[in-house]
């Protein structure tokens, strides 16, 4: 079995530096493989939408695909001063990272008007807005969990 055809769980160490290269990373998720901080190739957020699974990732090229390996900010957003830091980042796919900054964003702004999270849960049912995964409908719970995420 080839390193591009592996599971991510098999996929380690210098394999997976060199696998992050060939992808066209660079930068501090190639520097955290390297320093044995990423573990194996998958996309880490806490919802993956990537259609071929958490594993798999397209080469880094311009335009920058959806599926590519993208350092996301975590936990401290870049909009907080988070920085591309091995304490502040994980891998995720660039389309994965764009979702959950837009769920955590929107959150946000409700929250900062005041509104409690079953205000914001009931809203976004009577908007009739899918929860990004899990059930059908917001509760409190889940817009925490998107919110935090």
């Amino acid at each position: 079995m080839t390193t591009k055809t592996a599971s991510p769980e098999t996929i380690t160490g210098d394999a997976l530096v060199g696998r992050l290269q060939e992808l066209g990373t660079h930068g501090v998720l190639v520097q955290m493989a390297q320093r044995g901080q990423i573990i194996e190739l998958r996309c880490e957020m806490p919802k993956c939408y990537c259609p071929k699974g958490r594993g798999y990732f397209d080469p880094t090229f311009t335009p920058v695909p959806d599926w590519a390996p993208s350092p996301d900010h975590y936990p401290r957003l870049r909009k907080d001063g988070g920085h591309l830091v091995p304490w502040n980042v994980r891998l995720a796919h660039v389309r994965c990272n764009q979702l959950d900054y837009a769920w955590r964003v929107r959150i946000n702004r409700m929250l900062e008007k005041g509104l409690s999270l079953e205000e914001i849960a009931e809203d976004l049912n009577h908007k009739g807005i899918k929860r990004p995964h899990g059930s059908a409908t917001w509760s409190a719970r889940n817009v925490r969990k998107a919110f935090v995420s």
